[in-house]
């Protein structure tokens, strides 16, 4: 019977592996992707317009934070990397930083223990917000349509309301108890017992926050009634906020990481982002293997993948952090020897304990929730954002008086080095709280060029699993031959070095495929989904395929 239950195991599987793939949405000219067809439709009306790749992401994040509260926001950060039609690249790193009093133990008891939840919820929990400030910013280089006409969409969002999903009413239903015990005015509007899909929420006081920042702009949030009802209510929930700490909040233009893969070039994301060098380091590692040849989620390419996982993970807890605050070793990170160097304890035929891997010898060091979109405009433009809360509806705090959520980014910091915090991550010193720093992020927004012409924009949600999404979406297209929703609709299998432990997605392995793997010496903890991809791919007749990930979410494409 055994032996019967695992040959139709397996003869279901490859049936549903030989299906004819689901082909995404075609666009002859622009396009975006993203977690909501509201905001979607958003950016593809600025481009319609008008409006250039980086106009239209502004509108969609601001649309995101009135139609995907649980991750879009006004109240988090982010990372945005932008491709211009003449190839040119750069990254504006909007996350989130550490207000000015805090402190490396301010979530330790007296006996130096992490004080379980006290990052993750509630008026501490929250960094300073840098979303806006990154709009205002990417808007001021390379905008081309009116501010206000890039805010006015969300403000009407805000206003009309529009019907909620069943996943976004279960969501809702899902946070009661953490509005009623976390906020310090309730937020009558979202206060309801029984959320149903098709219900509607008017987010009065955003939209007028929006309003504030359609007409001052950055001042418009960072001070004024925006900013003064952050601080009231930092100080009535014993929060650290001050309006000083918003004065002085800032993001910054960073240069991109790049590298190459076979022929195509990655582009993505530098510190405070561990995404873009983890994406490198884990492509590069495998680079010289026959993934194509193995096949896709076999046992040989899930045992290369994991490997490669656990050295990169062990070198993100030990050498990444803020570059303002951490000298991160960039460069060497993803040089070709250092990462052949690290792979040269990889068996073949036999997992490596994580207890086993520890961080690389860099000379001069001593020893899930998030949004993404992407964009391509006519001309060739193309942007990649991810942007966060960190848990889904940040700290649960509304900003009474202004109406939106906080974030609960502190928590991405190293609360205690060696701890792990709510995904699991094992951070190092590189990472510790600073007064002004900003935290370590997974976030991965990427784009690839082949043969020097844009190829694909991709990015996901997810903590510590957003890297390997990444890694194998982009794997999925230039190694296994799938289209953008194919490769977005696969399912994945995610290792991070600690816990010790392959995590697929339910159906991503066959059995016989998954006992092959624990006779290597792997053990393997399936979960329901990893990741929310949203993806673009340039065909080669110069049409634009999506990978909206609506298998996992309420994703949608829109384009023209």
């Amino acid at each position: 019977m055994k032996r019967f239950f695992l040959l139709l195991t397996t003869v279901l599987v490859v049936a549903c592996q030989t299906k004819e793939p689901v082909v995404g949405l075609i666009a002859d000219s622009a396009m975006v992707v993203s977690a909501q067809p509201y905001a979607s439709q958003v950016g593809v009306d600025i481009m319609k317009k008008g409006g250039n790749a980086v106009d239209a992401a502004i509108a969609t994040h601001f649309a995101l934070a009135v139609v995907f509260p649980a991750a879009g926001n006004i109240g988090g950060g982010g990372f945005m990397v932008i491709r211009l039609k003449d190839g040119s690249t750069t990254t504006l790193d909007f996350r989130e930083k550490a207000p000015a009093a805090a402190t490396t133990d301010m979530y330790l008891d007296k006996e130096g223990n992490v004080i379980e939840g006290l990052s993750l919820a509630g008026h501490l929990a929250s960094g300073v917000p840098g979303s806006v400030d990154g709009m205002v910013e990417a808007h001021a280089k390379y905008g081309s349509l009116p501010w206000k006409d890039l805010v006015q969409p969300a403000i009407d969002l805000a206003l009309n309301g529009i019907p909620v999903s069943e996943r976004e009413a279960n969501s809702l239903n899902d946070l009661q108890k953490d509005l009623e015990k976390y906020n310090t005015v309730r937020p009558e509007f979202l206060m309801r017992q029984g959320w149903a899909k098709g219900d509607t929420i008017r987010w009065i006081d955003m939209a007028h926050t929006l309003e504030r920042i359609r007409d001052n702009g950055r001042a418009g949030f960072y001070e004024g009634k925006t900013a003064q009802d952050i601080v009231a209510e930092m100080q009535r929930g014993k929060g650290l906020i001050t309006l000083e700490d918003l004065k002085n909040y800032h993001s910054a233009w960073r240069e991109p990481v790049v590298a190459n893969y076979k022929n195509y070039k990655i582009i993505s994301m530098a510190p405070p982002s561990s995404g873009g060098l983890c994406v490198v380091q884990l492509l590069k590692a495998v680079e010289p293997m026959p993934l194509k040849d193995w096949g896709f989620n076999k046992p040989k390419t899930v045992h290369a993948m994991v490997e490669a996982e656990r050295r990169v993970y062990a070198d993100r807890a030990k050498f990444m952090g803020d570059p303002d605050f951490f000298k991160v070793p960039v460069a060497e990170l993803i040089d070709p020897k250092y990462i052949t160097d690290r792979m040269t304890t990889f068996n073949p035929d036999q997992a490596t304990p994580s207890s086993a891997v520890a961080a690389g010898n860099i000379p001069g060091y001593e020893s899930e929730e998030t949004t993404h979109f992407s964009v391509v405009d006519k001309d060739g433009n193309a942007v990649a954002v991810t942007t966060t809360l960190n848990l889904w509806f940040g700290n649960k705090v509304v900003v009474a008086g202004s109406g939106f959520f906080l974030n609960d980014e502190m928590d991405d910091f190293s609360s205690k080095p060696g701890v792990p915090n709510v995904f699991g991550v094992t951070g190092g010193t590189a990472n510790k709280i600073e007064p002004n720093k900003r935290m370590l992020s997974a976030m991965s927004p990427t784009i690839v060029e082949k043969d020097g012409k844009l190829h694909m924009v991709v990015g996901s949600p997810g903590g510590s699993t957003i890297i390997t999404s990444v890694f194998q979406v982009i794997l999925n297209v230039v190694e296994h031959g799938m289209g953008m929703q194919a490769a977005v609709d696969a399912r994945r299998v995610h290792s991070q070095w600690l816990p010790d432990v392959i995590v697929p997605e339910r159906g991503a392995l066959a059995t016989p495929d998954s006992l092959a793997l624990v006779g290597m010496g792997h053990k393997i903890a399936p979960r329901p989904n990893i990741g929310r991809v949203d993806a673009i791919l340039v065909l080669p007749n110069g049409k634009l395929e999506a990978g909206a990930d609506r298998t996992r979410s309420d994703d949608e494409a829109r384009g023209y």
